[in-house]
């Protein structure tokens, strides 16, 4: 069972959503969507008490509600109750709320786009797209790193091309990239920007990315040239691929006198975005 985590905006607010590749459906975290719903300080309460007086009265929906591990708000991996869409319908029915039309159509539309996604690929690009802009992310930054996406894409694609597997062989590939260009492995980069789950690039600044780019599509073209056979041939074309992108960084550190491995993230990056804004 292969399953995406995705976040989806209703209103400005998230909710966590999970898509499942073999039944072809999105799960929600339900507590989110009470959230989205009831403007609740504390829906994980509304929802436990919700969820006992839907099990007194023998409702078959909340019995079929399964958990799945989502990210929580401190950054862990915690089991949350989550619903498909047909099993929302039935809940929402049970929360009082001028929402619920609206969120209604949110989610049938939700559905209907990730089935359209599947049948033409551009559109999950155009999804991101709205989904970083949703969260606050500038256009430059969004461009950059869909760009980064489809060249990581690219470099997988390759490393798949000669056999090797995901997992451990790309991530310890990932780790020697990230090690010669940046300095700091994936942990240590992760650390180094207060990070704990959170994807790394979506919380590089446009200069690490246009960096780390470079060092990924190196990887892939020296790859191409070179055909190694085994891992450690491998191994040798990661560090020349992340020496070219190294180079550069050295070069542009020397001229501008700034380190560009930042421990800006996200959220750093987005308030003073937002700062400059309202100046």
């Amino acid at each position: 069972m292969t399953k995406k985590e995705a976040i989806k905006i209703f209103e400005e607010k998230k909710v966590r959503a999970v898509w499942d590749d073999e039944t072809e459906e999105w799960y929600f975290s339900i507590v989110d969507v009470i959230a989205v719903l009831t403007n609740s300080k504390n829906p994980s309460t509304y929802w436990r008490v919700l969820k006992k007086r839907l099990l007194d009265e023998g409702n078959e929906t909340v019995t079929n509600c399964n958990g799945l591990k989502m990210l929580a708000p401190d950054g862990k991996m915690r089991l949350t109750d989550v619903a498909d869409t047909e099993q929302l319908f039935r809940l929402i029915q049970s929360i009082p709320s001028p929402k619920a039309e609206p969120f209604k159509l949110w989610m049938a539309q939700v559905a209907k786009e990730r089935l359209d996604e599947m049948q033409d690929p551009e559109l999950t690009i155009d999804r991101a797209m709205m989904e970083y802009k949703a969260l606050g992310y500038s256009d430059n930054w969004i461009n950059q790193r869909l760009k980064s996406i489809e060249i990581r894409k690219e470099l997988t694609d390759e490393w798949k091309r000669h056999g090797l597997q995901e997992g451990v062989q790309f991530a310890t590939l990932t780790d020697i990239i990230y090690q010669t260009w940046a300095g700091k492995t994936s942990k240590e980069y992760k650390k180094f920007k207060g990070l704990k789950k959170e994807n790394l690039r979506d919380n590089m600044t446009n200069t690490e990315l246009v960096l780390n780019m470079l060092a990924e599509l190196s990887t892939k073209q020296i790859s191409e040239a070179s055909e190694p056979d085994t891992f450690n041939e491998h191994i040798d074309v990661a560090k020349q691929g992340g020496e070219v992108a190294r180079n550069a960084r050295l070069e542009l550190e020397a001229k501008t006198g700034k380190n560009v491995v930042s421990p800006l993230n996200a959220k750093t990056e987005l308030r003073l975005n937002k700062e400059n804004r309202d100046d």
